[in-house]
Parts: structure tokens; sequence; C-alpha cells
């Protein structure tokens, strides 16, 4: 980790590292691949331990070097927010983890520059600490988007009509069901409750702010009540397969939720494989939808 007297030392380090071209992006990327389909393989007996060793070793040799060649990219994306309460060295760490798991989850069969899919990774990774550094009411990533997007407008209607907007004039602006807008308000609510209690040094029952345990989260509603008609939607762009898996694993087609288990018990899969499934899919679909 980078402590902020090291910073200015650590940045001049990763200036000296090459960037990568889109060929050595994807041949890096599929040797981490090759890693994983060379374990699967070496438990059925399809490679010897050697070749398994080979491949494990060049795909540790090809995740250094993705993640060292795509460093000044996490610092980029962390400078964006250094104004928002937490030291930039410590945005840079968070952002690193995110570049870490991007490393992991990129496909090169995409036939996309690592650079796009990893900044969103980069920036989850910083946003989610930054919600839940200090609060403990802990704030989604999504949902960080919707409550900046629904306090903007909100300004901005403000200054323009002299008043606030109500939530059927907000609906319209921000083009969002009323249930969403509840549940943005919701969560600014919970986030305004904790910090007021902080800074004032209240010591009522946290329990008055918690949610009814009878009531679906804002986590958990959002996307599935609030955004459901879209993730069906981007379902037609996967393989058959992998959107039969995300329908059973989130239970988006009446059915479910699944285990894995019972996913690869139902359409004659073992568990692992149903897991790289929906591992792969996952990934497509988190790069539809920022598109």
């Amino acid at each position: 980790m980078i402590a902020d007297s090291g910073l200015q030392t650590y940045l001049r380090q990763i200036n000296e590292a090459d960037l990568l071209s889109f060929e050595e992006e994807q041949q890096l990327a599929h040797d981490v691949r090759n890693a994983e389909t060379a374990a699967e393989s070496f438990r059925h007996g399809g490679m010897s331990l050697d070749e398994r060793d080979e491949a494990e070793r060049r795909a540790s040799l090809a995740r250094e070097r993705m993640v060292r060649a795509n460093l000044r990219l996490v610092v980029n994306i962390a400078k964006k927010y250094a104004k928002r309460g937490m030291p930039l060295a410590d945005l840079i760490n968070e952002g690193n983890l995110g570049l870490i798991r991007a490393v992991e989850g990129y496909d090169p069969d995409q036939n996309t520059r690592f650079s796009t899919y990893a900044s969103w990774w980069i920036k989850q990774s910083i946003k989610r600490s930054l919600i839940n550094g200090d609060k403990p009411v802990h704030i989604p990533a999504y949902m960080v988007e919707l409550i900046s997007r629904y306090r903007r407008a909100t300004e901005e209607f403000k200054e323009r009509e002299k008043r606030l907007p109500t939530t059927s004039e907000l609906t319209h602006i921000l083009d969002m069901p009323e249930r969403k807008i509840c549940h943005i308000q919701n969560a600014i609510k919970a986030v305004s409750i904790t910090a007021g209690e902080a800074e004032e040094g209240h010591h009522g029952s946290f329990a008055d702010s918690l949610p009814d345990p009878n009531v679906c989260p804002p986590e958990e509603a959002i996307p599935f009540e609030c955004d459901t008609h879209r993730l069906i939607g981007l379902l037609g762009h996967l393989e058959s397969r992998e959107a039969q898996i995300v329908r059973y694993r989130y239970g988006l087609s009446g059915e479910g939720p699944y285990t894995l288990k019972q996913i690869g018990a139902k359409i004659g899969l073992t568990r692992e494989r149903v897991r790289q499934i929906e591992r792969d899919a996952l990934k497509k679909l988190a790069y539809l939808y920022e598109r």
C-alpha cells in the first residue's frame, strides 16, 4: 500500500512502466485465461503437471505486467475523486484493487481495449471506498451515481424554479419510476441520519434508523424492480446458455434464485463450469450496462 510520504516516489516509479499495445494486451489476457483452463485440464488428465505449472507461471507474469502498465490509469482516475474526503494515496490503493479485479475478468475475445474495461472496475472500487470508508450505513456504488444525479437535478430545479421539485417532477426530469426516486430518497435519509448522529454525538438507538426487515432494501429493489426490463433486454446480447444461467441465478425468469450446484443439475453442467459461464456473462452485462 502507498503511504502519503512515498506518493511522489510511487508516481515516478509507475511512469517508468511501458504501456501495452492492443496486441500485447490480448496476448497477456489469453495467458491469464489459459491458466484457468489449464487447471481444469490438469484435473481431468488433459495435461501434465509441468504444463500446468508453465501456464500458471505465464499467467502470473502476465497479470503483473498488465497491472504495472495500467497503474497510471488508476492515478488519473483517482485524481478525479481527490476532493471527496479521502487522501489521494488511499484512493489510488483502492483503485489498484479494482485494477487487479479487472485483470482477472478481462475477456480478450470482446475485442475492446483493456483500459476501457478496467476503468469501470477502478471507478467502482474507488466509489465504494468513498461511500463505505466512514459511514455505518454502507451504500452500494451504483446508488452513489443515482444519488449524485438526484442531487444535481434537485439543485438545478431549485435554482431555476426557486423551490424544491416534487417526486412526480423528478420522475420526469430523471426519467425514472417513482418507486426508484423513493428508494434514492430513502438512501439519502439513511446517510444523513447516521452522519448527523456522528456530528452531534447522538446516542439514541441505532435500530431506529435501520430499515424494516419486511421491506425490500434499496440495494435489492433497484436492480430487480426498477431495472428489470433493462436487464432482461441486455440478456438478449448474451449466448443462450449464458442468459439461461443468469436468469436461474438471480431469479429473473420467475424461478430461483438457484445455487450454482442446482443450476448445474438442471442444465447438465458441473458447478465449476456454471460458475465460469456466470462470471463471463456478468462481465459482458457490466460492459453493456455502462455503454
